[in-house]
């Protein structure tokens, strides 16, 4: 491996680590916990910089760093029943939001702004309704038959994670198109963003 092709793997892993630090940062303290009963779920900014990754990064690199600071942040904040499950769905967030926005809408290679907004928003969307859909359904089963909690108990917090996970939707599409949007021109100017093929 050369100089230069080592210079880019850390600079890459350094880009991946600050996101994955900031998803903890929007889940651990940008967070605010509601109480279901004997449970919780939470409003909170985690998915925001879980997709503002994929969209920086690519798929693969901004799933993981969703996947990885969501997941340290559930077992360091009272969710560590949560974390398996935080860690795939995350992972999947940003795999959704890198083959919609990258393979697809080829947006890191877009210099047209109504094609960078247009690609960055259908890519945030994809993977924010994959997980408003999902998420609710595995919490659901997860509390239901892994940890045995009472069905009426299980419906409730359900239709609780169900109306918190589309405010965090909504919340993450806004967020995260508006800072690519503020960032992706900045870094790709300064070189830290090439303008390469992503997933």
């Amino acid at each position: 491996m050369s100089n230069s092709e080592r210079s880019q793997a850390t600079i890459r892993l350094a880009q991946t680590a600050l996101l994955a630090a900031l998803c903890y940062i929007g889940f651990q303290f940008l967070r605010i916990d509601i109480p279901v009963g004997g449970s919780k779920t939470a409003l909170h900014l985690g998915n925001a910089f879980c997709v503002l990754a994929a969209l920086l990064l690519g798929g693969v690199r901004g799933g993981l760093a969703g996947a990885v600071g969501m997941t340290i942040a559930d077992l360091t904040s009272g969710y560590a029943s949560s974390a398996p499950q935080t860690f795939i769905m995350k992972l999947c967030i940003g795999l959704i939001v890198g083959v919609v926005a990258h393979k697809v809408g080829h947006l890191a290679e877009q210099t047209e702004q109504k094609k960078v907004f247009q690609w960055s928003v259908l890519g945030s969307v994809s993977g924010m309704a994959f997980n408003v859909v999902v998420d609710p359904i595995m919490s659901y089963l997860r509390k239901r038959f892994l940890l045995g909690m009472d069905q009426s108990a299980a419906d409730i917090l359900a239709k609780w994670t169900a109306a918190s996970t589309f405010i965090n939707a909504v919340a993450a599409v806004l967020i995260a198109v508006l800072l690519y949007s503020a960032l992706a021109p900045i870094l790709r100017k300064s070189g830290l963003l090439k303008q390469e093929k992503r997933f």
